[in-house]
């Protein structure tokens, strides 16, 4: 057993088992209370889990985009909430605050905790539509660099140049996740595309087209977090815990948009943390059966792909312009179409997706026989990731394994 294993003491004792997802929308009309209590309460119901049996929430919120642990746990009516957790993150926090959730269950802090992302992100408070707040935008923000298209634009440059890489790369991610896209109702950009339509599409800073740039959305995501011995009494399949890890480096930035002092813009946090991932799941990446790996921009997806070792330096593309990830392909990727096509949920619908391909459920793109899944969250400094295997129970394998 890895020193990791024996570190983080909830691997392979607890589990993922229900998911909550609203409606994906341009403008929800709805109060972002209102869409937080609906995913909290379809999770419960999908995992087959009284809400009087909850006593934890957590979530996150970005620039106070949302509403708190605590005043959901209130609407919901839990009876005795133990844990609650609200932390200021983007996109690095599903999977950690699965790790947190976890954490509290193994330690019997709680028993049964969601995790929800709310949000009203395309008809209310947008990503960078206010000042971000910290010390570094004094620095940026006179010259204009303020947008996170900007921010995230320049690590792909550097990591095209360093690769000897062109846009036609970031092309092919876009591309691929279409193609997943149009096998998902909740997607909120399935036409498919082409290669040819990618490149006439408009530039949004350069050297991103708008095709790569995720696909702001209002609604919200919740997922359920239980001991695995719990899980197996419930209503789906047990998604087990089998490796974690959080990181990032020194001189990692004085808020999500500053980076000038990162040491190398064509790697970002996986390449950090994947070897203490892979060592807390006893697994290697040729282990897992597919990835869902945060989109926010599709230079995102390569850097993931790299950093993670599930391809080589300067190869993430072609492996993606060969169909290796696509429908059908060897190591599927962002099944749901990700972000840039379903909708920008900061990364809980990434995790969502992985626990409905591990339980089956993913409907026309289900990825049959699929057992492992690799899950990231964050795009730049700092971020997290999971490793999750299927458990499928003797009276409850309704797949056709192979």
């Amino acid at each position: 057993m890895s020193l990791s294993r024996k570190r983080l003491s909830f691997l392979g004792k607890t589990a993922l088992v229900g998911v909550g997802l609203t409606a994906l929308a341009k403008v929800s009309g709805r109060s972002v209370m209102s869409l937080a209590t609906e995913a909290c309460r379809t999770a419960a119901e999908d995992a087959g889990l009284p809400l009087g049996e909850i006593d934890g929430v957590l979530s996150f919120n970005f620039n106070n985009d949302s509403v708190s642990s605590q005043s959901v746990a209130t609407a919901l009516a839990l009876p005795e909430p133990r844990y609650l957790l609200d932390v200021s993150l983007g996109g690095q926090a599903p999977a950690f605050l699965v790790m947190q959730a976890a954490a509290a269950i193994e330690s019997g802090m709680a028993k049964n905790v969601l995790i929800f992302r709310a949000l009203n992100g395309r008809s209310g408070q947008r990503v960078g539509s206010s000042r971000a707040s910290g010390l570094a935008p004094n620095f940026r923000y006179p010259y204009g660099f303020t947008a996170y298209p900007q921010f995230i634009a320049m690590w792909a440059r550097r990591f095209l140049i360093e690769t000897g890489g062109s846009e036609l790369d970031l092309g092919a991610v876009a591309v691929a996740q279409r193609a997943w896209a149009a096998n998902n109702e909740r997607a909120m950009r399935r036409t498919p595309l082409t290669i040819e339509q990618y490149l006439e599409s408009p530039m949004v800073a350069d050297p991103f087209r708008a095709a790569d740039c995720t696909t702001e959305a209002d609604g919200a995501c919740a997922v359920l977090v239980t001991s695995r011995e719990r899980a197996l009494d419930l209503k789906q399949d047990p998604v087990v815990i089998e490796g974690a890890a959080y990181g990032t480096r020194k001189r990692s930035g004085l808020d999500a948009g500053d980076a000038l002092l990162w040491p190398d813009m064509t790697r970002n946090y996986t390449s950090i943390i994947a070897e203490e991932l892979w060592r807390s799941a006893d697994m290697a990446p040729a282990d897992v059966d597919m990835a869902q790996l945060y989109d926010c921009f599709s230079s995102s997806v390569l850097l993931a792909m790299e950093g993670l070792g599930l391809a080589g330096r300067g190869e993430a593309a072609d492996m993606i312009r060969a169909g290796h990830t696509s429908p059908g392909g060897r190591l599927p990727i962002n099944t749901n179409g990700g972000l840039l096509a379903e909708g920008y949920l900061h990364g809980m619908n990434t995790l969502a997706e992985a626990v409905y391909q591990m339980q089956g459920r993913a409907g026309t793109r289900t990825v049959h026989g699929a057992r492992t899944c690799v899950v990231t969250s964050g795009a730049l400094t700092d971020g997290s990731a999971l490793v999750l295997s299927r458990e499928a129970r003797a009276n409850h394998d309704y797949l056709n394994l192979g």
